[in-house]
């Protein structure tokens, strides 16, 4: 029992990145970088100020100057789509059960993921998007190591 449910979490976190990673550098981008140099494209599309996007997001939806739904599924669904990835991780790896190697960690790989998604110009570079991110993960770990710990250790041991 403890192989076929290790074997299916082992499937749902290979769909789980398949699906991360179409939406972060394969789906669709409204505009087109091409006709620029790399040095243009990192000073016109990133942001390196922390709480602008956010703050622009949240101010969008209050005085309704944009389509809500634009902010609500940047906003929530950076949110959102890494809250699984604090559940993986310290599952598969268990040195990331500590919260300082855990945390280590995602800042190292959420940093790659802006980068690769600046380089290959299919995102850009949003500080905002890493606080999102991070605190999805972060929730992640807390439901992890409040909940799914215990329950998938219990289960399958």
């Amino acid at each position: 029992m403890k192989r076929i449910f290790r074997i299916l979490l082992s499937i749902t976190f290979i769909l789980y990145l398949a699906a991360v990673s179409y939406l972060l550098f394969f789906g669709t981008r409204g505009i087109s970088w091409s006709g620029m140099n790399l040095f243009e494209y990192i000073k016109t599309s990133s942001n390196f100020i922390p709480f602008k996007t956010i703050n622009f997001y949240l101010s969008s939806i209050l005085n309704s100057s944009i389509n809500k739904s634009i902010p609500l599924k940047n906003l929530v669904g950076n949110l959102i789509l890494f809250i699984p990835l604090g559940i993986y991780l310290p599952y598969f790896l268990k040195k990331l059960n500590r919260v300082w190697a855990f945390i280590i960690v995602l800042i190292l790989l959420l940093f790659l993921i802006e980068l690769t998604q600046v380089v290959t110009r299919r995102g850009s570079f949003d500080i905002d998007d890493f606080i999102l991110n991070m605190l999805g993960s972060m929730l992640g770990f807390g439901l992890w190591k409040m909940i799914f710990r215990k329950k998938l250790t219990f289960s399958h041991s």
